[in-house]
Order: C-alpha cells, then structure tokens, then sequence
C-alpha cells in the first residue's frame, strides 16, 4: 500500500496536536495547583511529538518513538495532566495503517509498562482496573490502525482488479483487431495478386478483360486501405467520430462474394433459413471466417468453384464453404493463421470450426456459432 505524499494534510495533522496539547495542558494546569508548572522544557516536550508527526511516513516507527518518550518523560516530571496523548495516538494509528504493524505492536508492549511505572510514581500502586484500562486503551487504538489498513488495502486491490480487467479487455480487442488485420490482407492482398497475375496474362491478347482485372485490383487495393486505416485508427484512438459505415458482418456476404467474382473466382452462394440480426460479435466472426475460407480457395483450390452455404438455425448460425479444386489441404491446416484464426474465433464464442478434404475432392470447411434468438436472449 502506497504512503500519502507529505503535504499540507501532514502539516495540518502535526499542528492540530501541537495546538491541542500546549493550549489543552496550560488550561489544564489551571486547575491542578499542586502539578508542577509549565515552563520550557514542558512546553518543549509537548511540541516534540508533533514535530515527529512531520516523519510518521518517511519514518513511522521513529517518529512512535519520539511520541512515547516525550509523553513519558513529560509525566514523570511532574507536569499537569491534559490532552497529552494526541501525538501518540495519531503517531500509532499512522504507523499501524501505513505498514509497520509488527514495529508498532512492539513499540507499544514497550510502552504499556512505561505508562503503568509513570502511573505509579505520579499515583501510587494502579489498580487492576487502571492496568486492564490501559491495556484496553491501547488495544482498540492497535485495533482501529488494523481495521482502517484493511480496509485501505481491500480498496487497492479492487482497484487494481479493475485495472487488470480493463488491461485484459483492451489485450482481447487488440487480438481481436489483429485477427481482423489478418484476415483483411490475406483476403484483398490474395484477391489482388491473382487479379494482377490474368491483367499481366491477358495485357496483350485481351486488353479488355486486363483492363477490367486492373479495375478490381484498384477497388480492392482501396477497401483494404480503407479498412486498415479504420483499425488502425481504432488502435490509435485518433477518430473521434462513429464509424461511417458498420462493422463488417454477414450482411456485407454479397459484397465478398462480388468481389471474389470479379477476381476470376466462381462463387455460389446459398442461405437457408430466414435471415435475422445476430449479436454483433457472431456477425463479424462469421463473415471472417467466411472471407478467409474464400481466401483459402484463391491460394490452394486452383480453378475451382466455391460454394458458401450460410444456414439460420434456431440458436446458431451454421456456415460451410466448400470448393471442388484440386487442392488436398491448405498450407496451414495444422498451425498457419488462416484455418487456427478461424477456430480461436469460434472458440472463444463457443462454437467450432472443422476443415478437411472432401471425399469427392476438393476442401470444406465448416463452422457453427451460437447466435440465440431475441427470445432465447431475453430467456437468458
């Protein structure tokens, strides 16, 4: 637990006791004719603790220390009884609250039998009661010092607990953001370099159509750069204004599709089911996980003809995207981050991915994710 700085509050602390012991114990002395008079050294001695209080956190058990002696040394002179033991009390309960509890548990044991031997000279023989009284005394002001430190230490580690939550999120956005980086690039910079490749075949022969492959090239060079631009600025926290347009989700399919299309690939797409909103995160993930497998076809599948089937079940949300290419398996079925991107995706809203070689050739992949009605939701 951290100490307070030392500031106006450990000024205002020390004067408050000095004022009320000097001024307390002239007062006092009024009416205890038989004490000995105040004089410098009394005065002195009662200034002494809380000047100590000016150290209690650079050096708490010192400045006890200083507390006690002074109080003792005041007494057993012979000095009138007042409020003495403001500088004390304040000296314990600092030490006790800001960390040094097993040398403020001794230093009072080691004062409890200086009080009980100034009692006796300034007294006679205590009583049991006075003794029990002390001891008491001392115990429940030990007591307040554990209680408040507690209580001090438990409203750190809520904040610190939040602290480390609020960190865990932002990781989990910043993973999740990274992922959807991935999946951007790979996508458009596969789309990209295969619409490259049929401008450089077909420039001479087919001017045309390479003039097209250029223009597909140029539209997905420039949604990709708007996309990084969008997460990058995320990360940055430099837009300050809401997105222009919303996060990308199975809504946006026709557009994929359309896009893959105009690369050269053939695409089929088909829904079953009746289209509903899904809870935003399940949306992205499909589409993503949508894209990549399509990314997949254009590096591994050759000429082929994908098919994404997207099935609105009751709960879920099923999605498959087969080819009939001439590829056994992507690259990175077992470890790459296309096919591991898709199942950390799934897992962590509770669903799953499966890929593999179809039996009549070719490569499927498919995926389901929990996506709960508005009823289901609600029920939950």
């Amino acid at each position: 637990m951290q100490r307070p700085a030392a500031g106006p509050r450990l000024v205002a602390f020390a004067l408050f006791a000095a004022l009320v012991q000097v001024f307390g114990c002239f007062a006092a002395a009024t009416r205890q004719p038989a004490a000995r008079p105040l004089d410098v050294l009394a005065v002195l001695l009662l200034l002494a603790g809380p000047a100590a209080l000016l150290l209690r956190y650079r050096f708490p058990i010192s400045a006890l220390a200083v507390t006690v002696v002074a109080l003792v040394g005041y007494l057993a002179m012979g000095y009138p009884f007042g409020p003495i033991i403001v500088a004390f009390v304040f000296a314990l309960l600092s030490a006790v609250i800001h960390g040094e509890r097993v040398g403020a548990w001794i230093t009072t044991a080691i004062a409890y039998p200086c009080f009980v031997a100034v009692a006796w000279l300034r007294i006679g023989p205590p009583g049991w009661w006075v003794l029990s009284g002390a001891a008491a005394w001392l115990l429940v002001l030990l007591s307040v010092g554990e209680l408040v430190r507690n209580r001090w230490e438990r409203i750190d580690r809520e904040k610190q607990a939040r602290a480390d939550s609020a960190e865990r999120i932002a990781t989990e956005e910043r993973l999740r953001i990274a992922r959807d980086l991935h999946d951007v690039l790979a996508h458009h910079v596969s789309l990209i370099n295969v619409q490259a490749g049929t401008a450089l075949h077909l420039l001479d022969e087919q001017p045309g159509l390479a003039k097209e492959a250029l223009t597909a090239i140029k539209a997905s060079s420039k949604e990709v750069l708007v996309e990084l631009r969008s997460m990058l600025g995320v990360l940055r926290r430099v837009d300050e204004e809401l997105p222009r347009s919303p996060v990308a989700g199975l809504g946006n399919l026709d557009d994929l599709v359309e896009r893959v299309r105009t690369g050269g690939q053939p695409v089929i797409l088909d829904r079953l089911g009746t289209p509903r909103p899904l809870p935003a995160a399940v949306d992205t993930a499909a589409f993503r996980i949508v894209q990549e497998a399509l990314t997949n076809v254009h590096r591994h599948a050759g000429a082929a003809t994908a098919t994404v089937r997207v099935h609105y079940r009751p709960g879920s949300v099923s999605l498959r995207v087969d080819d009939d290419g001439t590829a056994t398996a992507p690259a990175d079925l077992s470890g790459g981050n296309g096919l591991a991107g898709m199942r950390e995706r799934a897992l962590a809203l509770g669903g799953t991915v499966a890929a593999g070689p179809r039996p009549e050739g070719g490569f499927r992949v498919d995926a389901e994710l929990p996506a709960p009605t508005t009823e289901e939701g609600a029920r939950q």
